[in-house]
């Protein structure tokens, strides 16, 4: 398969799964966070771990939207996450103030290993929590122009007071 056919893939997918999401009887707000919680466990380097976070979160919290998180699966793909790790990198050693981790030319020590290893994952604590603020006004705005555009408003506000704790 080409990569522009995989990339339409990944952009159909989480499409379908943020429209089943608009529909929910959830307030645009736990559409939104949930989106941002699956965004912000995604971005981390989890190792697949992130994903069965998510079964976790959607059986503990009654508020979380199934397909608004399942649907930053789609959108932090494996086309992207490379680019984030790359990206975490990068700014970690810029937060850390040490640029980038040197290895030495003779083999990797345990020193460099420990230092890459805190540069990579303060650099995408930050990556990740950007892009869980950034998808969820995103989110949040879609939902709201889309629950507008189907004539929701007034179901929505109704729903919004019945899920609100």
């Amino acid at each position: 398969m080409r990569l522009r056919e995989r990339l339409a893939r990944y952009r159909d997918r989480a499409r379908d799964e943020l429209t089943a999401a608009f529909r929910e009887e959830r307030t645009p707000h736990q559409i939104a966070a949930s989106f941002a919680t699956g965004v912000f466990m995604t971005a981390l380097p989890t190792g697949g771990v992130g994903i069965g976070l998510f079964f976790v979160f959607c059986s503990l919290w009654s508020w979380v939207s199934k397909p608004a998180i399942f649907a930053s699966v789609a959108v932090l793909n494996p086309f992207v996450k490379p680019a984030v790790y790359v990206a975490s990198f990068q700014l970690g050693g810029v937060v850390l103030g040490s640029g980038q981790a040197a290895m030495p030319s003779t083999g990797i020590s345990l020193a460099a290993a420990g230092a890459a290893a805190r540069q990579l994952l303060v650099g995408n604590l930050v990556i990740a929590a950007a892009l869980a603020a950034i998808g969820y006004v995103l989110v949040l705005q879609l939902t709201r122009a889309y629950r507008r555009r189907d004539g929701w408003l007034h179901r929505a506000s109704l729903v919004s007071s019945r899920f609100r704790r």
